[in-house]
């Protein structure tokens, strides 16, 4: 049986510590499916299918052929579950997102049964998504927190 994890975000932008987490987890999984999700009360920076095309170049870069990417709206476990994922795939940057994302696990396997797996989200863990869009519209350089793929659409905007 192949076993399937689904790690989803925002990835507004992906970031290395995203990078790490999947790299983490196709290691462990046979396939690794990266759920865009599209929240309609929270403004992206960057379109879904802009940032789902950049992940994907990072992806062929890096030669993940067991990791794929997919937009999806409404609740992550039922997308894992069309998915066939039998995992969730989450990534850890410190305590405080440990106690987040643990009450979110609770209620993903309450909801659905599956199981999520953490990953530490590597040396980059301490800048998030958010920080690295400030600190761009700002004028600091992020090209040590991100792919280049993803520094490409930064520049762009």
């Amino acid at each position: 049986m192949t076993k399937k994890a689904f790690y989803a975000g925002s990835f507004d932008p992906f970031t290395n510590g995203h990078l790490y987490v999947v790299t983490q987890a196709a290691k462990v999984f046979d396939e690794v499916i990266i759920g865009i999700g599209e929240n309609l009360e929270k403004e992206r920076n960057f379109s879904a299918e802009a940032m789902k095309a950049a992940i994907e170049k990072v992806l062929a870069r890096k030669n993940f052929a067991n990791v794929k990417v997919v937009i999806y709206k409404g609740l992550t476990v039922r997308t894992a579950e069309k998915e066939g994922a039998g995992f969730l795939v989450r990534g850890l940057r410190n305590g405080v997102d440990y106690d987040f994302e643990e009450n979110l696990a609770l209620i993903n396997q309450n909801i659905s049964g599956l199981e999520t797996i953490y990953f530490r989200a590597g040396e980059t863990a301490h800048v998030s998504a958010s920080a690295v869009v400030q600190l761009w519209r700002e004028g600091v350089a992020v090209n040590n927190w991100v792919p280049k793929e993803i520094l490409s659409l930064l520049v762009q905007k």
